[in-house]
């Protein structure tokens, strides 16, 4: 038997939610944006091989690579050490890239282990594995990328016992325009930028906006959505250590887009619009001003399906 299963990319926080929203993206040309994790019968032990765009930013002993982590737990945890196992990283999605890309190897590598393996892990059980596995990378456990990219569409985190996120009814009719401008950045890093603690107002500030975009978005009140989706915690201090971005956010309000952030930690930018020609238009600018050597833009959708095996034999 062996199968391939593929994650999507996702915009952690989506601006309004630091920690506590995430979506799931899918390019509206048809391309499959996120990694990809091939899994077979081997003779003996476990191996792994990266393939990929981006594989030459992994480390070279695959042993630190958290899909060798993710399968020797698995296999661990089901006492069948001794069965061999073949597995290859497709890695798709740039490191530090604001795009969830740790977050889609993880979910990709433990969502084909527990298909192969008949899904000994019920979905809440496999998803707070998700989260501890990438938490191992960006250095803390949050589940902002993870769940969106295992589960799709646009997800609420709870952390309750049993309920970890809730879906929330997204926008259809609009396009999210992505660019990631070619350069890396550490999400830990990132997240050291932000202050210890926050003035009282800038707390209710954040309350506010999260509440009102999560009851928007059930009622579909796209002009409250658009009012409150805006990011009062991480975006006014990440925003000055993202070359060309207080740029690229003013130009894209020039050309029409409807509000602009920082997806995840940066340093992605998302630009929202219900026209498509505004979003060709932005993806255009992006492409000529924002991305450098390496850097890509895409029209999006959410991706509704989130993780799923794309072929299977056997």
């Amino acid at each position: 038997m062996s199968l391939t299963v593929y994650a999507p990319a996702s915009m952690g926080n989506v601006g309004v939610g630091f920690d506590l929203l995430g979506a799931a993206l899918a390019p509206i040309e048809g391309s499959l944006l996120g990694d990809r994790v091939m899994i077979a019968e081997a003779n003996a032990g476990l191996t792994l091989n990266t393939t990929g765009a981006w594989a030459h930013k992994l480390p070279a002993n695959p042993r630190e690579n958290i899909v060798w982590q993710c399968a020797e737990f698995f296999l661990q945890r089901l006492g069948k050490e001794e069965l061999g196992i073949a597995l290859t990283l497709e890695k798709n999605l740039p490191v530090g890239s604001g795009l969830g890309s740790s977050a889609s190897s993880v979910v990709a590598a433990l969502y084909a282990l527990n298909e192969y393996f008949d899904k000994p892990f019920d979905e809440q059980a496999l998803l707070a594995l998700m989260g501890e596995f990438e938490g191992k990378i960006s250095g803390s456990v949050h589940y902002d990328n993870v769940a969106p990219c295992y589960l799709g569409g646009m997800q609420l985190m709870l952390d309750l016992p049993g309920r970890i996120c809730e879906s929330i009814p997204s926008f259809e009719h609009w396009y999210w325009v992505v660019a990631y401008p070619g350069i890396s950045l550490s999400t830990a890093k990132m997240r050291a930028l932000m202050p210890d603690s926050y003035d009282k107002s800038v707390v209710i500030d954040f309350g506010r906006h999260l509440s009102a975009f999560v009851h928007a978005s059930y009622r579909q009140d796209e002009a409250l959505a658009l009012a409150v989706l805006k990011d009062v915690l991480a975006e006014p201090y990440r925003a000055p250590a993202i070359p060309g971005y207080l740029e690229a956010r003013d130009a894209l309000a020039e050309l029409g887009m409807l509000t602009s952030g920082i997806s995840g930690s940066g340093p992605t930018l998302f630009s929202v619009t219900s026209c498509l020609e505004t979003a060709e238009a932005a993806k255009a600018w992006l492409e000529a001003h924002y991305l450098t050597e390496g850097g890509f833009a895409h029209v999006c959708r959410l991706d509704m399906q989130g993780t799923r095996v794309v072929a299977s034999e056997g």
